[in-house]
């Protein structure tokens, strides 16, 4: 990848995991911010977004360029549900963030985004590259952690699955890459968009999955 730093935090930041189920979908992350290939900028990173109440994403690459495009994907979620009436629908805001991104195609943004919630078609995620290409997927993870994440996620998952079924999978996938990936680590987020909307789990949730993953359970 050469020097370019913006190319490196992509090789070397992070571990993201999006998972559709029968009743919604599921975001896990790492916490760490790596800068350049050894220094740790921050151990409590925020890479899980809420777009609107029932979409969201996860960021992988510089983080600059991905909070831009979650700005943009926020408002014209908001602008959308102002002009129309209804909510934006999963397809539509993943054409905007790959008309966006592809538009940037000079200068290339170096983000790695996974966008996923639900709609009137159920629950739908995406993948989208940093010059627009979109895929839609089932599971999915980025960064550099995402061949340790997902060889674990295809051993061990299987379908259909809920998303309570699916929770301490995504949480031992992530826990798989931060044992071996030296740029994730640290804790991990987890957050669900179902028929109820978008939502974090607290602290005290996260602890008790990690503590009945530890024991076996």
């Amino acid at each position: 990848l050469g020097s370019d730093p913006r190319k490196q935090n992509l090789m070397w930041g992070t571990t993201t995991i999006g998972l559709t189920c029968q009743d919604g979908v599921l975001f896990a992350t790492d916490t760490r911010v790596v800068q350049g290939m050894r220094f740790i900028a921050h151990k409590k990173g925020k890479k899980i977004y809420k777009l609107d109440d029932h979409i969201a994403m996860t960021i992988a690459g510089t983080v600059a360029d991905a909070q831009a495009l979650v700005d943009v994907l926020r408002y014209q979620a908001r602008i959308f549900r102002l002009e129309r009436g209804y909510r934006i629908p999963v397809r539509s805001i993943v054409s905007l963030a790959s008309i966006f991104l592809f538009r940037s195609r000079l200068f290339p943004m170096s983000v790695q985004a996974l966008i996923a919630g639900m709609d009137s078609q159920g629950p739908e995620l995406h993948q989208v590259d940093p010059l627009g290409g979109t895929t839609k997927e089932e599971f999915i993870s980025t960064g550099s952690g995402s061949p340790l994440a997902l060889g674990f996620l295809e051993a061990s998952l299987k379908k259909p699955i809920k998303v309570k079924e699916a929770i301490p999978l995504a949480v031992q996938a992530i826990l798989v890459a931060m044992s071996r990936d030296t740029a994730t680590g640290d804790d991990f987020d987890l957050a669900i968009v179902d028929a109820k909307g978008y939502r974090e789990l607290s602290s005290e949730e996260k602890g008790k999955i990690a503590s009945r993953l530890k024991e076996g359970k």
